[in-house]
């Protein structure tokens, strides 16, 4: 996506991919065109231009993800997804809120990587060949002067003769030997919870102090290829290039969306775990307001990531949030509850849609798959009906329905003589009806 797309088409693009909730989608479309909007305003401005973090309000299944998750995609920025019930007050065993933006700096260092590593890898490619036609062809011992001999033209010709060879994978099978570097960390793994980072950094550190010794191996071309044309990207990459994007990226369009933020709000301030949750908000705090935090990659601020939160609900209320952090997501929207009509676009509409999903899976197979519409009406109203006796999952109860519905076909298919099966109502009541109606088998099964 271009950074030009403006609030409704942004909206229009999200459409694609997620059904209704247009108040969620027009307020996060409205936080990613002021991103564009603060890029254009003078440098001592810019900088007084905080985030609109947003909450989103609502039960599980209904979009609050995908939403965050499609709008990242859009703006090609870097994005994760982290549970604030998994986090613990600073003091406790568990993970650090920091944690969170040490995790989406390595999340963008890949992916500029990654990105480098395309354009690199012709090059790196070509350089590789040549390496291996060093090794399958080693050069002969100098000459004497006045040597006019024409063994140069003998190997020059043998060499474009391999060349030729290689590239046709007439020698893919063919073994050779190969210096492989390999890694070596002089220390145990250290398996304690929450001390992934420190590992990760000693590592960091001692891997210059002691680099992997070369070791001779027996691979074939084909391989030994893949790992000469990795090592050529290593050389052409730049990281610290990479390292200064991917910086850069996470500070200036990075989104982070925590997840069950309700869990971490309580309604009574006191004793007992309400302590804890609130001592969770207040270490979140600093990172949503803006601080720097040390990564193996150097300093990041946190001033303009944008913070997207999420939570049913049920029990607290935003407002039971600390007063502090409430302050910081002046963004607050509500996600309806998906319906009958809802699941049935579900289904069908988005670029990925499920129904869509099945019958390109089962085509692998040489299967040919179709839904009648009268089946998809009984699929989206075993979803609601469902739902409505249990825990409402939303849209994620579509999944595990389909899949029990698909079950038998989905197992017989590479075997079966019949390669055509048409599910209609008939068939989806048939292989539902019975689990349905048994209150325990559909906790179980649906």
């Amino acid at each position: 996506m271009s950074d030009f797309l403006t609030p409704r088409q942004i909206v229009e693009e999200l459409d694609k991919y997620v059904i209704g909730q247009a108040r969620a989608k027009r307020a996060v479309a409205i936080a990613l065109r002021t991103r564009w909007r603060r890029q254009r305003l003078s440098e001592d401005l810019r900088d007084e231009v905080i985030p609109k973090n947003i909450i989103m309000i609502g039960p599980t299944g209904v979009g609050k993800t995908e939403i965050s998750r499609r709008l990242a995609r859009l703006s090609q920025a870097p994005f994760i997804k982290v549970e604030a019930s998994k986090f613990t007050e600073v003091g406790y065993v568990g993970r650090d809120v920091e944690s969170i933006i040490r995790d989406l700096t390595q999340l963008a260092v890949n992916i500029v990587k990654e990105d480098k590593t395309h354009t690199v890898q012709e090059k790196a490619g070509r350089q590789a060949e040549e390496r291996m036609l060093d090794i399958m062809l080693p050069s002969p011992p100098p000459r004497p002067p006045h040597d006019f001999s024409t063994e140069t033209t003998t190997i020059d010709t043998t060499r474009e003769k391999l060349r030729a060879q290689l590239r046709e994978g007439r020698l893919d099978d063919r073994f050779i030997e190969l210096d492989v570097r390999e890694k070596s960390v002089p220390f145990g793994v250290i398996s304690n919870v929450g001390m992934e980072d420190l590992e990760m950094n000693l590592k960091e550190m001692l891997g210059g102090l002691f680099p992997g010794k070369s070791k001779k191996r027996r691979v074939k071309v084909k391989e030994a290829l893949g790992i000469l044309t990795e090592e050529e990207v290593q050389k052409l990459i730049d990281m610290d290039d990479v390292v200064r994007e991917a910086v850069t990226k996470v500070e200036e369009s990075g989104i982070v969306f925590l997840d069950e933020i309700d869990k971490i709000a309580n309604r009574e301030r006191g004793a007992g775990p309400d302590v804890s949750r609130e001592g969770v908000q207040r270490d979140l705090l600093p990172i949503v307001e803006g601080s720097t935090v040390t990564t193996k990659y150097g300093p990041v601020r946190t001033d303009h990531i944008l913070f997207i939160a999420a939570g049913a609900f049920h029990v607290t209320k935003p407002s039971d949030l600390i007063p502090e952090l409430q302050g910081r997501f002046p963004i607050r929207v509500e996600l309806d509850s998906l319906g009958e009509r809802d699941f049935i676009r579900i289904l069908t509409e988005p670029r990925g849609a499920l129904i869509k999903q099945y019958i390109a899976l089962m085509s692998t197979e040489g299967v040919e798959l179709t839904f009648t519409e009268d089946a998809i009406r009984e699929i989206a109203a075993t979803a609601v009906a469902v739902n409505e006796r249990m825990e409402n999952i939303g849209a994620r109860r579509l999944f595990t329905i389909l899949e029990k519905l698909l079950d038998e076909i989905s197992f017989d298919a590479p075997d079966s003589p019949e390669k055509r099966f048409i599910i209609d109502a008939k068939y989806v009541r048939e292989r539902l009806e019975g689990i349905v109606k048994d209150q325990d088998l559909s906790r179980y099964i649906l």
